[in-house]
């Protein structure tokens, strides 16, 4: 199976389907973010906190990637407050969300449609921060993510990133949505692929879901630390309760990283 082509299209549906993680940002959002007031995400509910980005002059001229971050919820809010974005993702779809934004409320951004394990088209040192919400549990192994990331830091230059708890992949996914129990089921690290049984896993992809992968904690931190960051930040979140979930009544479902490019 063709992973990434699967998400790509995947996402392309939930673009469709007006999914909460691909309603792009609104017009007083954005005057509120021209004005100096805004806020963002790395994980599902918890705000970013301020100090988490570069001090005076604050975004204003700040080189940013957003990656893996289409969708036109960060990307144009960063644009309107000063500063240079390019927005990185897999699916067109959450592009054009970022476009849409940037044409309605006259912004400068920049589009490109990658895979975020490959930043090849970016040279070294390019960018200042790279804003990284949630997303790489949708490919096996992010390992190469963080050394890319790294690699198109500029030293001294800031990443934030969201990522699963990986304990959340243990539990039985219907039962938890059918009957709201948690029931232990998988081993970890998760795979879609490998701990699906043929059944569940073919009215997945036949739906146009997402395939999502879990991680270990020495797979995220470890691997982070051996690339070169210095982590100097770290909260949990969970998911709002209007998203139903229940495992995020019991635990944090997400973490969120601030860490730095020595230099």
């Amino acid at each position: 199976m063709d992973i990434r082509k699967h998400n790509e299209e995947a996402w392309d549906k939930q673009v469709r389907e007006e999914s909460v993680w691909t309603v792009p940002v609104t017009p007083q959002q954005v005057a509120r973010a021209r004005g100096g007031s805004w806020s963002v995400l790395l994980t599902p509910s918890r705000p970013v906190p301020e100090s988490w980005f570069p001090e005076f002059p604050g975004l204003k001229g700040c080189r940013i990637l957003g990656l893996a971050a289409g969708g036109g919820q960060q990307g144009p809010i960063f644009a309107a407050a000063g500063a240079t974005v390019t927005v990185f993702d897999n699916s067109h779809g959450q592009l054009g969300q970022d476009r849409l934004v940037a044409e309605r409320e006259n912004l400068q951004l920049q589009t490109v449609a990658g895979d975020m394990t490959d930043l090849s088209c970016f040279a070294d040192s390019s960018f200042d921060l790279v804003f990284h919400p949630v997303s790489n549990c949708f490919i096996p192994d992010p390992q190469q993510v963080w050394q890319e990331a790294y690699r198109v830091l500029r030293p001294g230059g800031l990443f934030l990133s969201g990522i699963m708890n990986p304990d959340y992949y243990i539990f039985d996914f219907a039962v938890a949505e059918k009957e709201g129990l948690l029931k232990v089921r998988h081993p970890l690290p998760y795979s879609d692929i490998a701990n699906l049984n043929a059944s569940e896993l073919a009215t997945q992809t036949e739906a146009g879901e997402p395939l999502e992968f879990s991680h270990t904690m020495d797979t995220q931190i470890g691997q982070m630390l051996l690339a070169g960051f210095q982590i100097t930040g770290f909260y949990e979140d969970r998911y709002e309760e209007e998203i139903g979930d229940t495992v995020s009544k019991f635990i944090p479902v997400c973490f969120a990283i601030q860490a730095r490019k020595p230099g």
